[in-house]
């Protein structure tokens, strides 16, 4: 991973994400799982952030979502890895504990390794932002394979391309 922070690849998403949440008043809070805080530190490099950003969680266990997310011992029990239905409630349980405007949520399979099925192959990322008229999903593939770092920048980049197209309007729920 480069040593520049935010990534470069963040950069012009962040600007005109962080620009829009500035001039609407609006908020962001984050819950985040395999790419480890990469989004809220991003969101935090932005000066003024004191005024967006709400909060965020990086969910990385599934012990921590059993302490902060709401989460059960079944729901532990019926884990088989990210999809969108987990980001999607990971989202929204953000979101109406940190009254945010938004939470954007990412879990994926960062790698070297993974298991057998999509959700478990390297460079899947299952999204989610939530919001008050409903909670917008989507899947991608990094196509980075097991490169854990790069895909972790990926999977950030990937949760921006979803929050940027809900607050222009262009996502579909």
């Amino acid at each position: 991973m480069a040593s520049e922070f935010p990534p470069s690849s963040l950069e012009p998403l962040l600007s005109e994400i962080t620009s829009l949440l500035k001039d609407r008043k609006q908020t962001i809070s984050v819950a985040e799982t395999a790419g480890g805080g990469i989004l809220s530190a991003s969101l935090l490099s932005t000066p003024g952030a004191s005024t967006f950003y709400k909060g965020g969680l990086t969910l990385y266990t599934l012990e921590s979502r059993i302490a902060f997310a709401g989460w059960t011992q079944d729901s532990i029990k019926a884990y088989k890895g990210p999809t969108m239905d987990i980001v999607a409630g990971l989202a929204e349980n953000v979101r109406e504990k940190l009254g945010s405007t938004y939470t954007v949520c990412e879990s994926g399979t960062a790698g070297p390794t993974g298991g057998n099925t999509r959700n478990r192959t390297p460079g899947y990322v299952a999204l989610a932002v939530a919001t008050e008229q409903g909670t917008y999903t989507r899947e991608a593939e990094t196509g980075l394979g097991g490169d854990r770092q790069k895909n972790m920048v990926a999977f950030a980049l990937e949760g921006l391309k979803l929050l940027r197209d809900v607050l222009k309007g262009e996502a579909k729920l």
